[in-house]
């Protein structure tokens, strides 16, 4: 009961959220200039009057902005996403295709950067003012100054042009054949440079965020008591510490879930990956309305699973927060 009241409360919290976002980015984009029917027929070459006006009759662009937006908001409670006028499918069909890369990428990226950005926040308490801290502070620095893109065209220039270590860009081998493990190793390998971009500039926010926690939660009574009654360093480090030092970091993973939605928008523009955040950047190029709010509807409710999945976590680290009440 308390699990399913718990998801009842943020249901109830996410869904006018949701329905307010997409409203409000259909409004929005009734402000920029052109239109589906711009885009295409810029593609042919220009098409006649009667053309135009049938493709627009088509996709509804001769009705007013509120009969659409109320139109597109009916068929969405209906799980609708309409027609995407670059593939000529459903929106869900594309949106699933392009899916399983933008959850590799984020996923993997995010276990990359948590986890060294939590050791190595780790060491740099534990060597504070000493090399190692100065080392990591100015390395997390540099990393989080840096563009994610250029990190992606200097990976690409260093370790698939010059070196030939890495591929440049790609989901996987075109006309490989590759099935099973093999399949598996090779989608791994063409996303070793794109985890690496888009890790980087996190591990950065990760690694200062956990050493400022592991430094605050040192100074705490309970760890002086610990250390009182004899415990080893390393005993009060990870049986007393660390687990309270996870808590903001726990907490950011919720919040910059959006953030790195984002930034796989350019990380997959870079690398060519077939993801959520190429198609996002295809349908604003292309005014594809229904493809970009589909997008934009898949991204919202992963953001919102991943802050749910997080108040689960957190509530689990620290039993005094209930999230029930």
């Amino acid at each position: 009961m308390h699990f399913l009241s718990l998801v009842g409360r943020r249901l109830a919290a996410a869904i006018p959220a949701l329905l307010i976002i997409l409203a409000g980015l259909f409004l929005l984009l009734q402000l920029a200039p052109g239109d589906t029917v711009d885009a295409l027929v810029a593609q042919v070459g220009g098409a006649d009057a009667t053309m135009i006006e049938e493709l627009r009759r088509h996709y509804q662009l001769d009705q007013s902005t509120t009969t659409r937006l109320g139109d597109y908001l009916w068929r969405l409670v209906h799980l609708d996403l309409g027609e995407s006028a670059i593939y000529g499918k459903p929106v869900a069909d594309v949106i699933i295709e392009r899916l399983p890369a933008t959850l590799l990428l984020m996923g993997s990226a995010l276990a990359l950067s948590f986890a060294f950005g939590m050791v190595l926040g780790v060491i740099a308490a534990r060597r504070v003012n000493k090399w190692q801290d100065t080392l990591i502070s100015t390395l997390g620095l540099v990393f989080y100054a840096t563009p994610s893109f250029w990190f992606g065209l200097m990976g690409i220039f260093v370790f698939a042009v010059y070196l030939s270590w890495l591929p440049a860009g790609g989901f996987g081998t075109i006309g490989a054949g590759l099935e099973g493990w093999a399949l598996v190793l090779d989608i791994a390998w063409h996303l070793v440079l794109p985890t690496l971009t888009l890790a980087l500039i996190f591990l950065a926010v990760y690694l200062r965020i956990m050493r400022a926690s592991m430094l605050e939660v040192s100074t705490l009574d309970f760890v002086r008591t610990a250390r009182a009654k004899g415990l080893s360093e390393n005993a009060v480090v990870v049986r007393h510490v660390l687990r309270n030092a996870m808590l903001p970091m726990v907490t950011l993973v919720g919040l910059q879930a959006g953030t790195m939605l984002g930034g796989s928008v350019v990380v997959e523009s870079v690398f060519a990956l077939p993801g959520l955040g190429r198609l996002a950047y295809e349908s604003v190029m292309q005014r594809d309305l229904n493809t970009l709010l589909g997008v934009v509807f898949v991204s919202a409710i992963l953001v919102i699973v991943i802050n749910f999945v997080v108040d689960l976590i957190y509530s689990r680290l620290d039993p005094r927060i209930n999230t029930g009440h």
